[in-house]
């Protein structure tokens, strides 16, 4: 190994005769059974004030002698990783990478131990803070030297793999066991997962469990952080900052702009699991942006590779998520990249909601990211969502089919028929976001293919979708396909209102029959995003709801009562924490051929 031209690997050492005699000596005294030296050199290395010098010529001699540290020294050798190295002089760390090198060459015996003592360096080292006479363990969250140290330690990493090819093997498990617990600080968290990531760029074997176990672990912050919580602490943070400035400005201060509506979002979120999730997204979203672009332009293979890992991520992982908000972020952004990745996306989801063989349950979550992905994401051209509707309402109609042929009475059976509810409550809920589109430019070609979609014998069929679906997603629906004249949906409404819905299969599990307005469990994994410093990325590619125009308004009786909000389906969704018991089987995650992805009725790009 070569360092500023001197190659440390083969550099004799300084010799130097200090009390206790020198590394060769005190070995073979302590093979011969005479520990006494072996004892005070252990000493010597543990003591806290050790001077660069000191470190220097005991490492020296160290690499001369790295054949006799045997598994029978693992006390002296644990105690040299020890040795504070991170941060010292440039002599020091040149001269511990050179004894790592040795070491891990000689003795890999050792390999995980030095493996454990670089990645314990990821996060800011610990400081004691004395509160109130309290003395306090806490992170050194504002360390300046911080990109330096983890500079050495990535240095470390890369001669340990340079010199042991099956280092990877080996760190993953490493990787999992250090991970700081999510309740440590928002600095902890980002220091941790961004050298995970810098990891991934020198070993990418390892990238796509290195993308499961952060995922995995943004997860649990997540769900453990519902979008009514957040809501609630970020306005009540809003609240007591204008409390606070009316009190500085005085009573009868004149505010010279009191039209002015909401104060700039802080970066830093009032509520603490939002404010740790957000920074994981920030540089989550950093690091795909980085990988997948060379000198300002997009690479596509590297992009694809990219992709891959994180569809393998998003199925395993992500998927069978219920409720979580901001994590499946990640891919919709990495689609908005480019066209064809965004149709990649929904023919996988596709191809889950259609496949018999999988379970129920990831099925109806594969639907409702079909919907929401396509509502929201406004670089999903009008062309693509045409096209996935067109085949969503085949699969429909050939359901409905099947349902008429069988002889039997069909009911609102959601275990029998959820996925088809789903399917049914995607169309809908995609169309509330997206007619104007299809109608922009030519209204009459626009109005054909709704018309053409057949949408009066979905919602009149006997499994009667609007009896299941959700009720704003129904209300809504039925306002647009009745300005348009597409359908009239207002019969079966009241018609359904008249009658209690019997809910057949409950999220809360029991036998008891109950009424439930969210019979389906909705999940709109793509609803308005949260998160201050990361929507920053997010907000130019998302789709805001729309208020509906004057032509397209509820008729009387139907109208809601939060005309301001972003969402019309604010509180009608009922957060569920934790995550579906459910993993999926291995999915095929790599990208379909060209063939595949590009044939009818999906007229996808290539990449």
């Amino acid at each position: 190994m070569e360092i500023d031209g001197r190659d440390f690997l083969n550099t004799p050492p300084v010799k130097t005769v200090r009390f206790g005699g020198n590394v060769v000596e005190t070995l073979a005294k302590h093979n011969q059974g005479d520990s006494s030296d072996y004892e005070l050199l252990k000493h010597q290395l543990a003591d806290p004030d050790i001077k660069d010098a000191q470190i220097i010529n005991w490492l020296q001699e160290f690499r001369t002698s790295v054949t006799q540290l045997t598994k029978h020294h693992e006390q002296l050798i644990y105690t040299i990783l020890r040795l504070p190295w991170v941060g010292r002089s440039q002599a020091v760390v040149e001269e511990y990478l050179a004894f790592l090198g040795n070491l891990v060459s000689a003795q890999t015996v050792y390999l995980c131990a030095c493996l454990k003592m670089v990645v314990s360096h990821f996060t800011p080292k610990r400081v004691t803070v004395c509160e109130e006479g309290v003395d306090i363990s806490d992170s050194d969250d504002e360390d300046e030297n911080l990109p330096r140290n983890f500079d050495q330690c990535h240095q470390a990493l890369q001669l340990i793999t340079r010199y042991v090819p099956s280092t990877s093997r080996f760190l993953v498990p490493i990787l999992q066991e250090n991970f700081p617990f999510v309740q440590k600080s928002s600095r902890t968290l980002e220091c941790y997962v961004h050298n995970l990531l810098r990891l991934t760029m020198y070993i990418p074997s390892i990238r796509r469990d290195v993308l499961e176990l952060i995922v995995g672990k943004m997860l649990k912050l997540d769900v453990s952080a519902s979008r009514s919580d957040i809501e609630e602490a970020e306005d009540n943070a809003v609240q007591t900052q204008r409390t606070e400035e009316h009190t500085e400005e005085g009573l009868f201060h004149m505010d010279e702009d009191m039209s002015a509506d909401r104060p700039p979002r802080p970066s830093v979120m009032a509520h603490p699991v939002a404010d740790r999730l957000d920074t994981l997204m920030a540089v989550l979203l950093a690091y795909i942006k980085d990988v997948c672009h060379v000198k300002g332009s997009l690479d596509v293979d590297r992009t694809k590779d990219l992709y891959r890992d994180l569809l393998s991520v998003f199925d395993k992982l992500i998927l069978p998520t219920h409720a979580s908000c901001h994590v499946q972020y990640t891919l919709f952004y990495l689609c908005s990249f480019r066209v064809a990745l965004a149709e990649a996306f929904l023919d996988h989801l596709w191809k889950i909601l259609q496949s018999p063989s999988q379970p129920a349950v990831l099925r109806q979550a594969a639907a409702g990211y079909l919907g929401s992905f396509l509502s929201r994401a406004k670089f999903i051209p009008v062309l693509t969502v045409r096209a996935c509707l067109d085949l969503l309402l085949a699969w429909i109609h050939r359901y409905i089919d099947s349902q008429d042929g069988s002889g039997r009475q069909a009911c609102c059976d959601i275990s029998l028929h959820g996925p088809f509810y789903t399917a049914c409550q995607a169309v809908f809920y995609t169309l509330i976001f997206r007619h104007r589109g299809m109608l922009e430019g030519n209204m009459k070609k626009g109005l054909e293919y709704l018309q053409g979609l057949n949408l009066e014998r979905v919602v009149m069929c006997q499994l009667n979708p609007l009896k299941v679906c959700l009720p704003a997603v129904t209300s809504m629906f039925a306002a647009v396909t009745r300005t348009y004249q597409v359908v009239f949906c207002y019969t079966i409404i009241e018609r359904n209102n008249r009658h209690v819905l019997p809910v057949v299969r409950s999220s809360a599990g029991g036998d008891s029959v109950t009424t439930n307005t969210n019979p389906l469990d909705s999940f709109f994994p793509f609803d308005p995003y949260l998160l201050n410093r990361s929507s920053q990325l997010i907000e130019p590619l998302y789709q805001v709801w729309e208020e509906l125009s004057d032509a397209e308004q509820l008729p009387t009786g139907q109208q809601g009562s939060r005309e301001d909000e972003d969402d019309f389906l604010c509180g009608e969704t009922p957060q569920t924490e934790g995550i579906v018991g459910i993993t999926p089987s291995s999915y095929d995650s790599s990208l379909r051929s060209p063939s595949a992805v590009g044939s009818p009725p999906f007229a996808f790009q290539r990449l």
